[in-house]
């Protein structure tokens, strides 16, 4: 797994790189987090669409069905798209949700997958919520995957992980977090075994979904499999 630096603010102008033709033939799903909506997800997918990709989001029920029936939906969303690939892009719970559906299923489109801030590893914001009166309740059924985190990714689907690194949102009220931070999830809660490339930028758990920089990003994954160099290497 490569590991890359922390960017400075527009330390990664120089990314910004537009999708091959080839994205004409390609689709993306997005996927929301925990108590969130797929309309959080509107500004990413226009970045997406500007690139030239076809893209959907997929809304679930984070709280009162969990990941496992978005699992099931999201493999036949992905078996019945008709496009010479299909990319998963998941903020936060939504990447758990991504990476459970193409972990080792056959017959599913190529692709790649794309992490967001995603507390692979189980988040501690979680565990703590989970240990105070009512706080498993506000978890619901997507607590196991939260609690515990993934096992190490072993499948030939190139993933790329994007953290944040800016510390402002509500896990920094809950906690305890340990720095660098988005304000919600650790970079050490999404630094996962076997993932292709892992990248950190300035920006918050939220904060996240509406970054240029991140859109870019995303975008070089999809095509490359990697994210850009910077001239700071190892994290």
């Amino acid at each position: 797994m490569a590991e890359r630096a922390p960017s400075s603010a527009g330390g990664r102008r120089g990314a910004r790189t537009a999708a091959p033709s080839t994205a004409q033939r390609e689709h993306v799903i997005l996927l929301h987090g925990i108590w969130m909506r797929g309309i959080t997800l509107l500004p990413l997918a226009r970045r997406l669409r500007h690139a030239g990709y076809s893209v959907e989001t997929i809304d679930y029920a984070s709280v009162f069905r969990g990941i496992g029936p978005a699992v099931e939906a999201l493999r036949e969303r992905m078996r019945s798209a008709d496009s010479g690939a299909v990319h998963l892009v998941g903020h936060s719970l939504g990447s758990l949700v991504a990476l459970e559906a193409a972990r080792g299923v056959r017959g599913l489109p190529k692709g790649r997958i794309v992490c967001i801030g995603s507390p692979l590893r189980g988040s501690a914001v979680a565990r703590t919520l989970a240990s105070v009166p009512g706080g498993r309740l506000l978890l619901g059924q997507s607590a196991p995957p939260l609690l515990s985190g993934l096992d190490a990714w072993k499948s030939a689907r190139a993933v790329g992980v994007i953290a944040g690194r800016l510390p402002f949102g509500l896990g920094v009220t809950i906690g305890p977090l340990s720095a660098p931070h988005d304000g919600t999830v650790s970079v050490s809660e999404t630094r996962l075994a076997g993932i292709a490339d892992h990248v950190v930028v300035d920006a918050s758990h939220t904060g996240l979904l509406f970054s240029g920089e991140v859109a870019d990003l995303t975008v070089n994954f999809l095509r490359d499999a990697r994210f850009p160099s910077s001239d700071a290497e190892g994290a």
